[in-house]
């Protein structure tokens, strides 16, 4: 008998077989990318009104905590609204989960040490 070797086929990026997922992660990452440097800018801003003495330290500070805290709690609806979204298309395409994959995972080996014990004792 010839010794068939299994090659492992060449596990694709999510992008590739899922390519809305890729398109909306790339949409992700810009807008964070879009936020973080709004937020810079607006620090710029403010640090220039302080130097001017338009605004006390202390008022500049706290504006920048608070738009910053605001930031955070959109951030996150933000990312929750898209994680709930993409749940909800991934299970409408009937797509294993990652829980999915791991639980058949485990049963394959343990079928497979099963299979394995039962050969030995025969």
């Amino acid at each position: 008998m010839a010794n068939q070797e299994t090659a492992e086929e060449p596990q694709a990026r999510p992008g590739e077989r899922y390519p809305f997922l890729e398109m909306a992660r790339k949409v992700l990452l810009a807008s964070i990318g879009a936020l973080a440097l709004a937020q810079d800018e607006i620090e710029e801003f403010v640090d220039r009104l302080i130097e001017r003495g338009e605004i006390a330290e202390k008022e500049g500070r706290q504006l920048i905590h608070e738009l910053r805290e605001k930031r955070k709690a959109h951030y996150e609806k933000v990312e929750a609204e898209i994680k709930s979204r993409l749940e909800h298309i991934i299970a409408r395409a009937n797509l294993a989960s990652k829980e999915d994959v791991e639980a058949l995972s485990k049963k394959v080996a343990e079928l497979s040490r099963k299979i394995d014990r039962l050969a030995k004792s025969e």
